[in-house]
């Protein structure tokens, strides 16, 4: 029987936004509330999975949270690898299938105008008190969404642990816009040069932030992904994404 994809993502939210995305700036990003259709995302969060031995340590100097990557890979930016993960519950699979189906690029790339084709990386994170992520901007390459999709309840307007943007590195006064509502929501930001974006440093105790990051790039048969590029950091080491 073929699968109803109607009922994973909501576009008429998604669309409902995309002005706002292409227009935005210094650098193109969104902010998208109820992106999955309630009743799947329901599903994906009661079966979000439970921290084991297959998560790891992501932290360094310019952040923390720890992290699994669909199929228990082992490295933070190893690609994602094709088919389901046997690990994880139907509705995530049947997620992942979608969201790299030739739909949901047809539909991101309607919605955000850049040239994406492919899922790069999948990857769970989880952060709790005092977890953070320094500003930074990747610059990878020109043609690539980064989409932080939240599985968070209950957490307060104006507390910091969702993704925020700025024009600065150095300077929190010149954040943007800075995602609070994190139950269904999505930031996605088109990358480059200017497309800085940080977490700020978790207060409360006994809070957990769940969210899932993708990857979504150009990809060629020929000539491969469109990056790597370089990473413009506002430290000498080099940040993790």
């Amino acid at each position: 029987m073929a699968e109803n994809n109607e009922e994973i993502i909501n576009w008429d939210n998604v669309f409902k936004q995309s002005d706002s995305f292409k227009n935005n700036q210094p650098f193109k990003f969104g902010f998208i509330e109820e992106f999955i259709e309630r009743d799947f995302y329901e599903k994906l969060y009661d079966t979000f999975p439970k921290p084991n031995d297959q998560w790891f340590d992501a932290s360094s100097l310019q952040k923390s949270k720890i992290q699994y990557n669909w199929g228990q890979i082992s490295l933070e930016h190893d690609i994602v690898p094709d088919g389901d993960d046997e690990s994880l519950s139907k509705e995530w699979n049947r997620f992942k299938r979608y969201v790299e189906s030739d739909e949901f690029f047809e539909k991101i790339r309607q919605f955000s105008g850049v040239p994406v084709n492919r899922l790069k990386h999948f990857s769970f994170a989880i952060k709790h008190k005092g977890d953070f992520q320094i500003a930074h901007a990747h610059n990878t390459g020109p043609n690539i969404l980064i989409l932080m999709i939240y599985f968070t309840k209950g957490w307060e307007h104006g507390e910091p642990g969702g993704t925020y943007v700025a024009t600065d590195m150095d300077d929190e006064s010149s954040i943007i816009f800075e995602a609070y509502n994190l139950d269904n929501s999505l930031t996605i930001f088109h990358d480059g040069p200017n497309a800085i974006h940080g977490v700020r440093k978790i207060t409360k105790n006994d809070v957990e932030r769940k969210a899932i990051q993708l990857y979504l790039e150009m990809y060629d048969e020929k000539t491969g992904w469109s990056g790597p590029g370089s990473l413009i950091k506002n430290t000498e080491e080099l940040p993790e994404i």
